[in-house]
């Protein structure tokens, strides 16, 4: 087993260093002037643009999906508050007509609009 694994570390440190004396050949190759060498170096730093630009409009979508996901939370967040208040105002106008109601039934009054005048006078 180490071995084996000091096999892999050689092979590693093999690439390493063949990775490196490419790079310097590449190097020394466009310092030179050797087209060939120029358009690989090119096309290398296109695919290493390539990729940059692809991983900027991929963090740009991940920003545009998190401040998308915020701002939905925060409207269920009003929705909800706009929705209680609409009921407490609701509870409170109902509790308001029964203590009317009742004031009036303790003076022995009545209310003389009957539901179908006040839909007559919603109507018009």
């Amino acid at each position: 087993m180490a071995r084996r694994a000091d096999f892999q570390t050689a092979v590693d440190q093999f690439s390493d260093w063949r990775w490196r004396l490419n790079n310097l050949y590449h190097l020394y190759a466009v310092s030179i002037g050797y087209p060939s060498a120029a358009r690989e170096a090119r096309a290398g730093y296109v695919l290493l643009a390539e990729k940059s630009a692809a991983e900027a409009q991929a963090a740009e979508m991940e920003r545009l999906r998190n401040a998308a996901a915020w701002a939905n939370e925060e409207h269920r967040k009003r929705l909800a508050a706009a929705e209680a208040a609409e009921q407490a105002a609701r509870d409170t106008l109902e509790i308001e007509i029964q203590s009317y109601e009742l004031q009036l039934s303790e003076k022995n009054r009545s209310c003389a609009v009957t539901a179908a005048d006040r839909q007559w006078l919603l109507r018009h």
